[in-house]
């Protein structure tokens, strides 16, 4: 029983390699459907969090959350929020992904895709943190390819999440998100296919 989290450059694939690494595993992906709606949508009370946290053993948590939560479904959140709905900073947002990435990583058998995980999760026993990066073309093409859209709008997608990226992370006081140290394995996807990064993955998980 693992956990895993997958950093990257946005374009690189990591949210498409979470979902198939799942998928081969068997494991349940968390997503920004999950951390990024409740850490930014919702002022999150410590005693929310402290009941999830109480049912932490309990069979199916994750996927009784996921199911509340659609792509665009406060369902969540509504339940979550006490007073100050969409209220947040960045210091609260970073203390909401600390107790909830940890809530999720205490049911096993996820995968856990950005949001600091190879921080928060850095010295959680049977975690594997993997990167995933690619030069601006190649992250440009599987933008295209993947969400059907042109070069230009493609190209102001990646802009605008590689600067949210550097602003997260921030509020982390971190810099090194992509420094080789910090993950069991880099994937340059310059030089691999997605199926042989799955591959790769599944394979030192495995091990």
């Amino acid at each position: 029983m693992s956990v895993i989290t997958v950093a990257r450059q946005f374009g690189a694939g990591g949210k498409t390699l979470g979902t198939r690494v799942a998928e081969e595993l068997d494991y349940t992906l968390i997503d920004e459907q999950i951390v990024e709606m409740v850490a930014l949508e919702a002022d999150v009370s410590p005693e929310w969090v402290d009941s999830i946290a109480q049912e932490a053993g309990s069979e199916g948590i994750v996927k009784r959350l996921i199911r509340k939560l659609g792509p665009f479904s406060k369902g969540y959140v509504e339940t979550a929020i006490e007073e100050r709905p969409g209220y947040i900073n960045g210091d609260l947002y970073i203390s909401l992904l600390h107790k909830v990435i940890l809530v999720f990583a205490e049911q096993d058998d996820v995968v856990i895709v950005g949001r600091g995980g190879q921080y928060i999760l850095a010295d959680r026993p049977d975690t594997f943190h993997f990167l995933m990066i690619a030069n601006i073309e190649n992250r440009i093409r599987f933008m295209m390819d993947q969400y059907q859209i042109d070069r230009k709008k493609a190209q102001l997608v990646i802009d605008k999440q590689d600067k949210r990226r550097s602003i997260l992370y921030r509020y982390f006081h971190r810099t090194d998100y992509e420094k080789p140290e910090l993950y069991h394995m880099v994937l340059n996807m310059n030089f691999l296919q997605l199926d042989d990064a799955v591959q790769l993955v599944c394979q030192i998980v495995n091990r």
